[in-house]
């Protein structure tokens, strides 16, 4: 089950691609886009991923950060990010933490086949920490985008 709008949103520290710790709580004060994704280098999470750093400078002169993550490690999201230049936070979650504590990590169907995994979804948490909206089953293309129409660009 996703979150709701209007609840705090859980806190949670996860090492980013260089290993050093990142809590939620270290952005309070900014708007912050929290993107969950199946997997580093598979087709749509590159497109989601670098469609994010292509805008990324849109959601600095907002003052939004912007975090990813995904089961990987964190030696997956270095090579990721060098790959593609991404110049936001990757965090890695392979014991899912975040990933549960959202409710993204559910029941997926891919080709008739039943199995667990992360639905590609987004929140957007106030500057207080309280959830402001979710997004829930994004389109890897897309999503960036429709997050900038929704904060006013």
């Amino acid at each position: 089950m996703f979150l709701q709008i209007g609840i705090p949103a859980p806190d949670f520290t996860l090492p980013d691609k260089d290993g050093k710790p990142v809590s939620l709580s270290d952005f309070r004060g900014k708007k912050v886009v929290l993107y969950f994704y199946p997997k580093d280098n598979t087709p749509g999470c590159t497109r989601q991923a670098c469609a994010f750093a292509a805008r990324y400078e849109g959601f600095k002169a907002k003052n939004v950060a912007v975090i990813g993550i995904s089961k990987d490690s964190v030696a997956s999201h270095q090579r990721f990010a060098e790959k593609y230049g991404l110049p936001f936070v990757l965090l890695a979650d392979p014991e899912r933490q975040a990933i549960e504590a959202y409710g993204v990590w559910q029941e997926k169907k891919n080709y008739g086949k039943v199995s667990m995994g992360v639905v590609r979804s987004t929140y957007i948490i106030d500057e207080q920490g309280i959830i402001e909206k979710v997004m829930p089953k994004v389109k890897p293309d897309t999503n960036a985008e429709e997050i900038l129409a929704y904060l006013g660009e």
